[in-house]
């Protein structure tokens, strides 16, 4: 029996099929909310307090150095009157240093529900027509909306990418109580 040619028409291509198999799958992913301003589900939100206002936390971890160091690797042995049976036995090895310790931040903050995409939209052309964001206005708090909101707040003091009350009142975008108005 003699195996069978098949015409290059007949025949699928791999590039044709690998290209087809991916679509179909593209297909089978879930979209992302259209609705929903944070694109990474591991992003840092605002949390309610109990009196209905909301903060964001910024935590920063601690940064260390190895620096070399004496470890004890023999406990000292003393009798019951305390004189040193035998001394404790040391040797230089590396050992952890805090460079810098952790820091936390929490901050007023607009609430989840505030954070729509014509909300994040607004911030972003606000950073934008003060040369801060130089993106696209998307609605999503993305990487470049984050770094825009940390180096226009950085400047200000506070060193986070979360948006603060204070920069959206500063920006114009959250209204900003009578009592905090400073007179003209």
């Amino acid at each position: 029996m003699t195996p069978q040619r098949r015409r290059p028409e007949q025949m699928i291509r791999p590039p044709l099929l690998a290209a087809v198999l991916a679509s179909s799958l593209a297909a089978c992913s879930a979209p992302a909310p259209a609705d929903d301003p944070w694109p990474d589900i591991d992003a840092p939100r605002p949390e309610r307090l109990a009196d209905g206002t909301c903060q964001a936390r910024e935590v920063t971890p601690a940064v260390y150095e190895h620096v070399m160091g004496e470890v004890q690797v023999v406990q000292a042995e003393i009798a019951e009157d305390g004189t040193v049976l035998r001394p404790p036995v040391y040797r230089r090895a590396p050992v952890p240093r805090v460079v810098t310790p952790r820091e936390e931040l929490i901050f007023a903050s607009p609430c989840p529900e505030e954070f729509t995409t014509e909300f994040v939209s607004t911030v972003q052309r606000a950073l934008a027509a003060r040369g801060v964001f130089r993106g696209s206005v998307t609605g999503r708090l993305d990487a470049p909306t984050t770094a825009a909101i940390r180096r226009w707040q950085t400047e200000r003091g506070l060193p986070s990418g979360q948006l603060s009350l204070e920069t959206a009142r500063a920006l114009g975008i959250v209204a900003t109580p009578l009592d905090q108005v400073e007179s003209l």
